[in-house]
């Protein structure tokens, strides 16, 4: 972090790209819109450019600074659209080892899911998306959403239910307590540097 902000742009962009799937996977989850994600994840590294000397490895990781800024810039996005809407989804979790049939009830499975967690307060959609497709610790998803660990578990149950209960007909469990994979993921991948091209 040092180099970064010292102007080493070549160090800025391993950070890129080493977390940039992570940072638009979680807006994306978040907003509901992929346009809306990049710009988030774009907002959020280039304040990695501008403000790296900020962070402080004693108190946090950099994934969870980054995830923190991220979470602070969707909050507010979505404060000022109350109309986000989740319409893109379908084309970004295509699974290639499912055959069309397997990949259309994927794909609505997926669609559904999303449009419950769209329904969630804010709040609990961000604690149960950090948690549950990013893979934080509850120590960690605490202390980016400023709140105590007891509050948070408290924020999760309450989103579990919300989300179970609108997915009551599908039969494999949602949002146990098991460690998410990461085959969901989508393809916001590549951010760019300053000045570089998307």
């Amino acid at each position: 972090m040092t180099a970064i902000a010292d102007g080493d742009q070549r160090v800025y962009a391993d950070t890129v790209r080493q977390h940039g799937r992570a940072i638009g996977f979680y807006a994306f989850r978040m907003l509901g819109s992929q346009d809306s994600a990049e710009d988030i994840a774009q907002e959020t590294f280039l304040r990695l450019w501008t403000h790296a000397d900020r962070w402080q490895s004693d108190k946090a990781s950099l994934s969870t600074w980054l995830h923190r800024i991220a979470h602070n810039l969707c909050i507010d996005m979505m404060r000022k659209d109350k109309s986000s809407k989740t319409d893109e989804y379908a084309d970004e979790m295509v699974d290639p080892r499912l055959g069309v049939e397997q990949q259309q009830e994927s794909d609505e499975r997926h669609q559904r899911l999303q449009s419950a967690l769209m329904m969630l307060p804010e709040r609990q959609r961000s604690a149960l998306v950090l948690t549950h497709y990013q893979g934080l610790g509850n120590q960690a998803v605490a202390s980016i959403m400023d709140l105590s660990v007891d509050a948070l578990e408290s924020l999760l149950a309450r989103a579990r239910r919300a989300v179970r209960s609108a997915l009551v007909d599908l039969q494999e469990p949602v949002f146990d307590r098991q460690k998410p994979t990461q085959s969901g993921k989508d393809k916001l991948a590549g951010q760019s540097g300053p000045g570089e091209q998307t």
